[in-house]
């Protein structure tokens, strides 16, 4: 039934502000993994008869658990992968909201549908489908499982969560709050795996789907083995969402928003604000005032909160960001401020006159660099957002609002916020089109992913066939 996973490792829970081994974790052996399976769908039978209200209590208990546990879980957080820990407390509390969002939602969402027609009569019911297979970034790591777990638990699935391997602190304190909420044995499990063992569970007859969120490499090779295997996929991927300044836009929000879009998390957002594009008449004005900005901020630990910026998730993605950036100079780009790098930090970059084909114009710079590009109007700004393979997020700022609604419209993303940066909310969808990915998550459509729409249509003894 199962594919045996190749030879295991040890992985490290790394400080990215220091560089010190923190913990080591066994990965998991082939024969754990199978086990953990066998688990998972044995308590599948029986977690899929229990009520929406024993299900809802137990995600209000994850919630109250996540609140009470908030400074300990945002510290675990900053210590493994270098989010600020001003950064890191909302995140958590992002994570209780999804709980009790789907605690008070998920019933209501899931409930039977009524169809009367001219061909006759018929309900469609929503069914849980077995096991999900959950694949985490480290970005978010509390987030991005709870987005998962939460509908898909509450919707009478069972997940299996392979977070990535540089958080295993987090998978853990993750898998522990929710066996402490009353989640039973094997109706989330943590896997303790690497990534190159990570795809050997989507082949495993027993798994039902495949929720992946990470890098469009990553994405095109899960997506490829579940097809094989005729699996349901969500995949929320790259992107480089572009932040629209308009000339009628408030410069003194427009340039705070810009601040959070780009620098929270470090810029390791998928959604961040990747590529500024202002119109003309206001681009000096913004440069200037954003330049300034960024060139006072300064390095630090990112558990002090006096920090300006902490370092990215390790030395490795450091070195891979400014390598994207020294080739975007070689092809003719200009850096107005920071592009240096020291270990594991990169300093916040602001990058103009991007040539066609650099790093800069075609690939998702995954840190706190900011992609300038100089629209002549309102339409040439949709023209340079749509220029891209990717199409996740996005923002407009205008002070007309129906103006932005307008471009809001016309830009080829998922999502795309006016006069606010590209965000997430526990009760909206979020998913991408393009090379970003399919599929959505949170809210209604987030717990219909994995659920078998059922028709169920009952015809009078005596009615005529066809």
């Amino acid at each position: 039934m199962s594919t045996p996973v190749a030879k295991t490792a040890v992985l490290k829970s790394i400080n990215p502000y220091n560089g010190e081994v923190l913990k080591t974790f066994d990965e998991m052996s082939p024969a754990e993994v199978d086990s953990a399976i066998a688990k998972a769908d044995e308590a599948f039978r029986q977690w899929r008869e229990t009520t929406f209200e024993h299900r809802a209590g137990i995600l209000r208990r994850a919630a109250e658990l996540l609140r009470e546990r908030r400074e300990e879980l945002a510290t675990i957080m900053t210590l493994e992968m270098g989010k600020k820990i001003e950064d890191a407390r909302p995140e958590i509390d992002l994570c209780a909201t999804i709980f009790d969002y789907y605690a008070d939602n998920g019933e209501r969402i899931l409930a039977p549908k009524e169809y009367d027609t001219a061909e006759g009569k018929g309900t469609l019911v929503n069914q849980p489908l077995g096991i999900v297979y959950g694949i985490q970034p480290w970005n978010f790591p509390f987030y991005q499982p709870s987005r998962v777990a939460a509908p898909q638990l509450m919707a009478g699935n069972v997940v299996l969560t392979k977070h990535a391997s540089n958080v295993p602190q987090c998978a853990k304190a993750f898998d522990q709050l929710l066996k402490d909420a009353g989640v039973p044995e094997g109706v989330h499990t943590n896997l303790q795996l690497s990534a190159r063992n990570a795809g050997s569970i989507i082949d495993d007859d027993r798994v039902v789907g495949v929720a992946f969120t990470g890098s469009n490499k990553g994405g095109a090779a899960v997506a490829e083995q579940a097809g094989r295997n005729v699996k349901k996929t969500v995949m929320e991927l790259g992107g480089v969402d572009p932040f629209i300044v308009l000339e009628d836009a408030d410069m003194d929000a427009t340039i705070e928003r810009f601040m959070i879009g780009k620098l929270l998390c470090t810029g390791q957002i998928c959604i961040s604000a990747k590529r500024i594009i202002l119109v003309e008449t206001i681009a000096d004005e913004f440069l200037d005032r954003a330049t300034k900005l960024f060139a006072v901020l300064k390095p630090g630990d990112p558990l002090d909160e006096a920090t300006g910026y902490g370092p990215v998730c390790t030395e490795k993605a450091a070195i891979q960001l400014e390598e994207q950036i020294n080739k975007s100079v070689d092809a003719g780009a200009k850096i107005l401020v920071g592009g240096k790098r020291n270990g594991a930090f990169i300093e916040p970059t602001i990058m103009t006159d991007i040539p066609k084909g650099s790093p800069a114009d075609r690939e998702e710079l995954f840190g706190p660099v900011a992609i300038i590009h100089i629209a002549r109007d309102e339409e040439d700004a949709i023209r340079i957002a749509n220029d891209s393979d990717f199409g996740l997020g996005g923002s407009v700022h205008t002070n007309d609002l129906e103006r932005g609604r307008r471009v809001a419209e016309r830009i080829e993303s998922g999502t795309c916020f006016v006069n606010q940066i590209s965000w997430t909310y526990a009760s909206m969808p979020m998913g991408g089109v393009k090379k970003s990915g399919y599929g959505r998550e949170l809210a209604d459509l987030g717990i219909m992913e994995f659920v078998n729409q059922k028709l169920i249509s009952v015809f009078d003894k005596d009615h005529t066939t066809l």
